[in-house]
């Protein structure tokens, strides 16, 4: 797929999220089983029962790879920037910790996921926060206002990274923090699933090697880049159940492949900081 394909893909999967309240990336009903699907996959992630309870009803749709503020201090009053910032989740939740004398600016492409966001929140009296329409390679945020970038397995779905994090590098403040969690590749993907739209909505097909992806935050002008955490990531969690044929039928996975894509990607915490 081309950018502009892959934008559409984007926009129509997480649409889709948004009005259906679809969790793992609306990979389909067999994803997940249990009462709550999404605070299951959030326990999974790294989120505590405080932090899942915190935030309003509906935010919290099962779409991470990982909890992005678990790795990162945020101060009273600090400005923080969540780029594909989904239904508000991690905003709400980087909200309570930099307080009322602090801002959370949200940015997301998908004009469903900015009206569920803003609904929830109202609903959450949440004064401190804000949602933006805009694409994450071309932030709405001027240079030097943010204190914090952080982001939660979006950036792997962008066809251009490296222009990503020269956008996250620009907005933030000189010494600013970046810390994402996000989906990278230990090896190849199978063709069959690099060429899934499914796939790409559900935050696969459109990751890149470790290696490239930390190269590119090194590129865009970061540095003290440091991997903080990394695991194998379920990829079940965004694509199919593991073992669920009916799931894996979409992306034509035989057993073999489904199981070799689950030792090809990882969840990892990446944070950087700008340079003064």
């Amino acid at each position: 797929m081309n950018r502009e394909e892959i934008k559409k893909t984007l926009q129509s999967g997480y649409a889709k999220v948004a009005l259906q309240n679809v969790p793992c990336c609306g990979a389909g009903s067999g994803c997940c089983r249990g009462s709550d699907p999404a605070e299951e996959i959030g326990r999974k992630i790294g989120y505590s029962h405080e932090e899942l309870a915190a935030v309003p009803e509906g935010a919290n749709l099962g779409l991470g790879c990982g909890n992005p503020l678990a790795f990162v201090s945020l101060r009273k009053g600090d400005v923080v920037l969540d780029l594909g910032s989904g239904a508000g989740f991690d905003c709400f939740l980087a909200a309570s910790r930099v307080g009322a004398q602090g801002k959370v600016i949200g940015v997301d492409m998908t004009p469903e996921m900015l009206e569920k966001a803003r609904q929830n929140a109202k609903a959450g009296h949440f004064d401190n926060v804000e949602f933006r329409l805009g694409e994450i390679e071309k932030i709405p945020v001027d240079a030097n206002e943010v204190d914090v970038v952080i982001s939660n397995c979006v950036i792997n779905l962008s066809p251009d990274k490296e222009q990503v994090f020269r956008e996250a590098h620009r907005v933030l403040k000189p010494g600013g923090r970046l810390m994402v969690s996000d989906l990278v590749l230990l090896k190849e993907l199978p063709e069959a699933v690099r060429r899934s739209a499914e796939a790409y909505v559900g935050c696969v097909a459109g990751a890149v090697m470790k290696e490239e992806y930390l190269g590119a935050v090194e590129k865009a002008g970061f540095r003290e880049i440091q991997v903080l955490e990394e695991n194998v990531f379920p990829v079940y969690l965004t694509v199919a159940e593991n073992g669920a044929a009916e799931a894996n039928a979409p992306l034509s996975l035989s057993e073999t492949m489904a199981e070799d894509l689950s030792s090809s990607v990882a969840s990892i915490k990446v944070s950087a900081v700008k340079s003064t």
